[in-house]
């Protein structure tokens, strides 16, 4: 198992920078904001809370996590809800609580892959319906595990992102009333990860399976984007309130005990402080929204006038674009044949981070790169906060100045002279 795509992009970011080198920092999925002065405030006040807590979680956080569920159309009770160091290893404890092969979208994130092959099991991909992400097409699924299932597979649980993370967009409620559907008859669990739910730039109905499929349907979060906090790890899942939900709780929470044996106590205060949404955390994560929706947006505006195909984000801050239209052009003069290939010319010729389609399943020799754009919001937290109070974060000097970079450097890679 080698390290993550992800954090790898962020150790090269790093080495560049440290060598003098010019980065343009596209490849790191973090969220780019400074930490709110009163969440910093309740985790100074835990810091001495040093106990081991309850493997699932305090009571406090458990109740407020049940909380922001339920005021996002989801009830749910303290009972249904287990704390870990993040959504990462609770989305792993719950693959191993599941058992059996894994059916992901295609592309889908790097560490679902990953996860399963852990447990010795490679993932199912299915295509994701045409112009969305994050969810597999539902009659696609069907076919693709019935056909598993008659060659001795055994696929039990399939993962959704919504909204996605590496295209950037939000699947139609059509296409996870399907999906939901579906996995009924298949008699599949729902993974559905929700991480950037608060990060949808649009406002309207969102399209939680756990409102179509809710026997069966686990919902993750975490803190680490809507609030920029991903080095406190901290996150929750939220089981359905049926048998198959209480069997896999109990196995995660067996599990927990195991791995991490409770969530840290500092982060789990914190965490039932932001939880229970107060009015100024909430302000905070409208600013966040604003900052990602406008940067996201004027980032595919600029691969689009490059040539590229890319479908406008709808939440979190990545872009997924797809230079096949450039194909010729890229083989003729940089000699460039699958999406590792673009990447690596990216870096090594123009300072441009980015990740390859590949690392996220896509078919290697489709010219597709995801692009985060949050590493462009600045140098230091002033710049970071400038930006995200902002009205108009694309007039912001450094990010302008970034993203005109980026236009030439695509004009010299697209149309090279």
């Amino acid at each position: 198992m080698t390290v993550s795509a992800t954090l790898a992009a962020n150790e090269a970011i790093a080495e560049r920078r440290a060598a003098g080198e010019e980065v343009l920092a596209l490849g790191f999925g973090e969220a780019g904001i400074p930490v709110h002065p009163l969440l910093r405030q309740r985790l100074t006040q835990a810091a001495g809370q040093i106990s081991y807590g309850p493997v699932a979680g305090i009571d406090a956080a458990r109740e407020a996590a049940a909380g922001y569920w339920t005021r996002r159309a989801i009830p749910t009770g303290a009972e249904q809800v287990l704390l870990g160091p993040g959504s990462k290893p609770l989305l792993f404890a719950l693959l191993h609580a599941a058992g059996g092969d894994v059916v992901l979208p295609k592309p889908a994130w790097v560490s679902y892959a990953a996860q399963s092959q852990l447990l010795g099991r490679d993932p199912i991909r299915v295509p994701v319906p045409e112009g969305e992400g994050g969810v597999p097409d539902a009659d696609a699924m069907d076919a693709a595990v019935r056909e598993a299932r008659r060659a001795g597979r055994d696929p039990r649980i399939v993962i959704v992102t919504l909204p996605d993370n590496p295209t950037g967009r939000l699947a139609s409620e059509q296409s996870v009333k399907a999906l939901c559907e579906a996995a009924r008859e298949l008699d599949l669990i729902i993974a559905a990860d929700e991480i950037y739910r608060d990060l949808v730039f649009e406002p309207g109905t969102f399209p939680s399976p756990a409102a179509w499929a809710p026997e069966r349907t686990v919902t993750t979060t975490s803190l680490s984007k809507n609030y920029a906090l991903g080095g406190w790890r901290v996150g929750a899942a939220r089981f359905p309130d049926s048998p198959l939900g209480e069997r896999l709780r109990e196995s995660v929470r067996g599990t927990a005990s195991e791995l991490w044996s409770s969530t840290p106590m500092p982060m789990q205060h914190a965490a039932a402080y932001a939880w229970s949404d107060p009015q100024e955390l909430v302000e905070r994560v409208a600013l966040a929204r604003r900052l990602h929706g406008s940067v996201a947006n004027a980032v595919a505006e600029a691969f689009s006038e490059a040539g590229c195909e890319v479908l406008p984000p709808q939440g979190g801050f990545y872009v997924w674009p797809d230079f096949e239209p450039l194909r010729d052009s890229l083989a003729a003069h940089w000699g460039i044949a699958t999406s590792a290939d673009l990447a690596r010319v990216l870096l090594e010729r123009f300072g441009v981070v980015v990740l390859p389609g590949s690392a996220f399943g896509d078919d290697p020799e489709r010219l597709t790169v995801r692009v985060a754009v949050t590493g462009i919001y600045g140098e230091n937290d002033s710049e970071r906060l400038a930006a995200l109070v902002s009205r108009q974060p694309v007039e912001m000097p450094w990010i302008s100045e970034a993203l005109d970079g980026l236009k030439e450097k695509l004009q010299a890679l697209t149309a090279p002279e």
